[in-house]
């Protein structure tokens, strides 16, 4: 994906939304993407503006948006720390032995 084939996607958006919601675009359309480079790239930024999509915030690495990396697999990084496993299977097999005792 380049930034000027997420252009075309956020044009077919703009598009779908004038065809399946009706008075919703006069309202304003709120647009969550992150910081990824298509994302980010001059046609796609301008792609953005001319949809008149209004974009929320999205910070690259905010302990708000993914609190499970924070939490949940802190502990399972600690219980795994260290060890090898010969498998992947042998892998999966800790990481769910880890969860069945949560």
């Amino acid at each position: 994906m380049n930034g000027q084939y997420y252009a075309n996607l956020l044009a077919q958006a703009r598009e779908a939304v004038v065809q399946k919601r009706r008075g919703k675009l006069s309202r304003g359309v709120l647009f969550l993407q992150d910081n990824a480079s298509v994302h980010t790239a001059r046609v796609s930024r301008q792609a953005l503006k001319d949809t008149g999509f209004s974009e929320i915030d999205h910070p690259p690495y905010s302990p708000d948006l993914a609190p499970s990396e924070y939490f949940l697999f802190s502990n399972l990084r600690k219980e795994l720390r260290g060890r090898r496993f010969v498998d992947d299977n042998q892998m999966k097999m800790a990481v769910e032995s880890h969860f069945d005792c949560k």
